[in-house]
Parts: C-alpha cells; structure tokens; sequence
C-alpha cells in the first residue's frame, strides 16, 4: 500500500484495546501519540522535544525520518509543504509524554527514579529526540540517535500479533484518527490538514473504507431529522 493509503484498520475501540495493550512497552508514548494525531511513522520517530510547546498544547512536525540504503537513517523535510504543519493536542496526550520526556531528563543529569530534584534545571542536549533508539547492551543513553524505522515497525507487529491484532499495522492509526474526525462532523480541509494530506487524497482514501456502524447511526439521524424538517413533523 501507498504511504497515504488508510486501508480498514480498526474500529476506535479495537485501536483502544490495542493502544491499552502496549503500555509495558516503550513503544506507548509512540503509538498513543500516533492515535492521537494520525501522524506517519517517520513523522513521529523525527520529533524532538523542542517541537512540543505545552504550554500552548500545539505540536510542531517539521520534519521525517529517511531510511535508505545510501544515506543510512537520516533526517529530511516532510515530502509537501502540507507535512510541515502544526496541530493542536490535549492534556490527556500531554500526560503521556511528560513522564518520557522526565526520564531523559533523569537520564541526562544521572538521577535515578524516585529522587526528587528540580528537573527545571536540567537541560536536554539540542535535537534531543523524543523516541530516540534504544541503547542496546553496553551503549550509552544517545538523545539524538534515531529508531530504524523499520525495525520499529516489526517490533510494533510482533506485540501487535501477542494482543491478537497480527494483521495490523502501525499505519493504521493514521486512517482510524482521520475516519474518527471525518465521522464526527470536521471539515475535510480540516482533517487534512491536521493530518498532512491533500484533501482529495484524504477523500479517496476514506472511500475505500467501510463505514462504521456509528458513522451509519450518525448518517441515519441526519436524515430523519433532514426528513422531519421539509415533512413538517
């Protein structure tokens, strides 16, 4: 499939049970984050934390991560102008991502859990990524050394196939957040926007889905009230 391509996915409360089943893993943050925002992959895995304004609850994605043969694992502009974009998250997403970001910063200054310290002090080296790699055995804590994307992806597969959702991929998340919004009423543009998609494509994509059986009740409803208005009953 096509990187933009939604396909089925699951429904918001299969995502739910499937976001709840990761929460051992330090794969949590990564996978509430893309269920919250409908961001790509390589999108997420190029955050820093300088792109994370909480005090205004936006979020900055400026940039993706490239993966090739060439170049190694790098850094590069999103493909558009549209993946370039700011949107708007809220305190229950915030929560999630406050605990990793103060691990780091125990990380950085050598303080183990549970010490209590002033972690306003303490400053993260600059591009410190939000989900760097994971050190292996014997490695030192690198804040700017990214994931490999695709081992990434066969990890999130591998616990994926554990909790009973083998055919699922990460880039699910993507077209269930668009769907979500798109059912509850938002304009396409919006959705798009939010999302870095063109709106036709965005449109295309959602075609192909089927429609959920509250996306059904909510077209039923509109109906008969649309009904009840010109009927005059």
């Amino acid at each position: 499939m096509a990187d933009d391509d939604i396909g089925e996915g699951l429904s918001e409360a299969e995502l739910a049970k499937l976001v709840a089943g990761f929460k051992p893993s330090n794969l949590y943050p990564i996978v509430v984050l893309a269920a919250a925002t409908g961001a790509r992959r390589n999108e997420l895995l190029a955050l820093r934390w300088a792109d994370l304004d909480v005090e205004n609850k936006k979020l900055r994605i400026e940039w993706a991560l490239e993966q090739t043969k060439k170049h190694g694992i790098r850094r590069k502009r999103p493909k558009t102008k549209r993946g370039r974009r700011t949107i708007d998250i809220d305190d229950a997403i915030i929560s999630k991502l406050l605990p990793e970001r103060e691990r780091h910063l125990r990380i950085q200054a050598g303080i183990p859990d549970g010490v209590e310290v002033d972690l306003g002090l303490i400053r993260l080296p600059a591009g410190a990524l939000m989900f760097p790699a994971v050190p292996e055995a014997g490695e030192e804590f690198d804040f700017v050394k990214p994931r490999n994307p695709r081992n990434f992806s066969k990890e999130f597969a591998r616990r994926a196939g554990k909790l009973d959702f083998g055919k699922t991929r990460f880039h699910d998340s993507r077209g269930i957040h668009a769907t979500a919004l798109l059912d509850a009423g938002n304009a396409v543009h919006t959705v798009a926007q939010r999302i870095g998609d063109d709106p036709a494509v965005l449109l295309r994509n959602c075609a192909k889905r089927k429609r959920s059986k509250e996306a059904d009740k909510k077209l039923a409803e509109t109906i008969s009230s649309i009904a009840a208005g010109f009927l005059g009953t």
